[in-house]
């Protein structure tokens, strides 16, 4: 008999990384509840789903894959004990997400009248996404603080700042973290009302993690008393963020920081690759099998082979302007608060916004794209290639 996999109607190549192995449905992911899941025998989701004893304890699923980087949505200790194998796709989507953090930090350039160079960013969260939010703050000339306290109980070399510390130095704070409410290291609220109030006049606090890391109401307050800057990926009360925050943050945006369709892609096939262990483990598939719509998927995309870029700026402005033509954030920004709008709690206001991740559009990385125009400077080509860029 065939398998039943549900999918979440989000992940992109779905029927083609996952009709292989059975009979696929796709469904919205807030809709895949304990009656969607009844007759299945694999689920993939993304973060919006809750997967725990609510929704699986009545059904056969047995195997449950999230074609995301974080799992903080996935009851892992209930699967363990169930016997329900679980898979993940760590970094998948990890340098989307730090591109969305340059991004921002460009366009805040701009809106703040103040260039990144020699200023403090802290990265709280240190993991895949952190790494490289780091490595391309270092491009653009800051300096970094990088505080993970879990990475250095594992890691007795790496060097983890006290919060306190980064708080009291950085210019800008970006958030990498799962959202935690127990364990040894709690990270609700890891930004509370306390510590945003440590935070320098005109620091900036970016949230690209978890809603609920950051206190948004605190957050809030700060941000319309003109003492603090955001950028907002994520809010405490997703999929309905409150108008009165999102009117007094720099950037607001659905919960896309990682939609590039590249990260997008190599989650799929994590997933799809993962099931195939899986059943071949189970005697379902042969061992050494191999699924043609899996091997041969486009998971970096298809080769960036269009017209180069072609700059009308030098310095800083051609950095900014190379980002803008990959990744305007903007557009983002313009989409979001014109489709929530005047719409209502209770359920308007949250179909809207899963409209906007539903029917985001295409979005590629950096990596790849080509670049000619006025002659640059040797440190913005180096930077511009730093990023990803080829310059012709």
């Amino acid at each position: 008999m065939a398998l039943h996999i549900v999918v979440d109607e989000n992940v992109p190549l779905a029927r083609e990384a996952f009709e292989p192995f059975g009979d696929v449905e796709l469904r919205p992911g807030r809709a895949i509840d304990a009656t969607a899941v009844e007759r299945a025998d694999v689920l993939v989701v993304r973060s919006v789903t809750r997967v725990g004893e609510a929704l699986l304890a009545r059904s056969p699923v047995r195997f449950v894959g999230t074609a995301t980087i974080g799992t903080d949505h996935v009851d892992l200790p209930w699967l363990e004990r169930r016997g329900i194998f679980f898979a993940a796709a760590p970094g998948c989507n990890a340098r989307s997400v730090a591109e969305y953090v340059v991004a921002a930090l460009l366009e805040l350039e701009l809106d703040l009248s103040r260039e990144w160079r020699g200023a403090v960013l802290g990265v709280v969260g240190v993991g895949n996404v952190g790494s490289r939010v780091a490595a391309l703050a270092h491009v653009l000339g800051l300096e970094v603080l990088s505080c993970d306290p879990p990475r250095a109980e594992r890691e007795p070399h790496f060097r983890s700042s006290p919060l306190d510390e980064v708080v009291a130095r950085a210019d800008v704070v970006t958030m990498h973290v799962p959202r935690a409410r127990g364990g040894p290291h709690p990270t609700h609220h890891l930004l509370d009302a306390g510590t945003l109030g440590r935070l320098r006049d005109g620091a900036v606090v970016i949230n690209t993690s978890r809603g609920g890391v950051v206190d948004d109401e605190a957050l809030r307050r700060a941000c319309a008393s003109g003492r603090l800057h955001a950028v907002l990926d994520v809010w405490e009360s997703e999929p309905e963020p409150t108008p009165e925050l999102i009117d007094v943050v720099r950037l607001a945006t659905p919960h896309v920081a990682g939609y590039s369709l590249d990260g997008k892609l190599a989650g799929t096939r994590m997933i799809a690759e993962a099931l195939a262990r899986f059943l071949a483990r189970e005697g379902r598939v042969d061992a050494d099998v191999r699924v043609p719509s899996v091997v041969g998927m486009p998971i970096q995309g298809p080769p960036i082979s269009g017209p180069p870029i072609a700059l009308a700026s030098t310095g800083r402005a051609a950095v900014r302007e190379a980002v803008r033509a990959v990744y305007a954030i903007r557009d983002d920004d313009a989409r979001f608060r014109e489709a929530l709008a005047g719409t209502a709690p209770g359920g308007e206001r949250g179909r809207a916004f899963d409209r906007l991740r539903r029917d985001y559009p295409v979005r590629r990385e950096l990596a790849g794209h080509r670049l000619v125009g006025p002659a640059l400077e040797r440190p913005e080509r180096e930077l511009l290639s730093a990023l990803g860029f080829a310059m012709v």
